[in-house]
């Protein structure tokens, strides 16, 4: 029994033999299996992370003079704006320094996952490129 033991410790077997077969199952089920049953406290990000003055930028379709981009700006570096017309100048004053002069087409709040806004998804509208 110790010598069956020390083989499959130190995989001394050869391929294609039954108990390499054994040790490539027992191995195999451990991967697929274990995720079931041992909690590895994962979970994916729900949210891109910012920090500081960080603004995602991601490329949205437009015609040739123009180019539309989508800016993700966190919802704490608005400055508290609650009504439309805040939100839309606050969101310009953290665009523009970084992009230029803008038009503000179109926001969407960001929610977590328990319904507070983080961030809002501002789609903007560059002409002259």
């Amino acid at each position: 029994m110790t010598r069956l033991i020390r083989s499959y410790f130190f995989w001394s077997y050869e391929r294609g033999s039954f108990h390499y077969d054994v040790m490539v199952t027992a191995i195999l089920l451990f991967v697929f299996v274990s995720p079931r049953f041992i909690d590895f406290k994962d979970k994916p990000v729900t949210t891109v992370p910012l920090h500081g003055s960080e603004v995602l930028v991601k490329e949205a379709s437009g015609n040739s003079n123009e180019a539309r981009f989508v800016y993700e700006v966190r919802a704490e570096d608005l400055d508290g704006a609650s009504t439309d017309v805040e939100i839309r100048k606050a969101l310009l004053s953290v665009i523009e320094p970084i992009s230029g002069e803008v038009k503000l087409e179109q926001y969407k709040p960001v929610p977590d996952t328990k319904g507070k806004i983080v961030a809002y998804d501002a789609t903007v509208l560059r002409s002259g490129l």
